[in-house]
Order: structure tokens, then sequence, then C-alpha cells
């Protein structure tokens, strides 16, 4: 059960960075640092958080959301 919700927990941050990362890109701006926070994926059962800020990849989202 915890393998399964990491790798939900993991789908869902690469996929909360992609949709921050376009929506920068549309407004012009690039974050190189913008990714999984490596500090958040060594845990037992990991649920990583995005980076920088290390913001959880909900609040990623509604911050590109913003942008919309």
């Amino acid at each position: 059960m915890e393998a399964r919700h990491s790798a939900l927990c993991a789908e869902e941050a690469e996929d909360a960075v992609k949709e921050l990362r376009a929506e920068l890109a549309k407004a012009g701006i690039i974050l190189p640092s913008l990714g999984l926070d490596p500090v958040s994926l060594v845990r037992e059962a990991p649920c990583p958080l995005v980076a920088p800020a290390r913001r959880s990849p909900g609040t990623s989202r509604r911050l590109a959301a913003v942008r919309r």
C-alpha cells in the first residue's frame, strides 16, 4: 500500500512540475531549479515536494492556475 501511495505522490508531483513549468514559460519565466525536492524523495515512503520553495504539488498547481 505504501509503495502505491508513494508512486501516486511522485506522479502527482511530476505532473505539477510540468504544469507549473509550462505556465511559467508562457510568462517568459524559467526556473532552472524547478523540479522534485531531493530531500523529500529520500524518506522511507516518499511523497515528494516541488522545489524551489519545497511546496506541495497542490500548491504548485494553484500557483500555475494564477498564471492562467
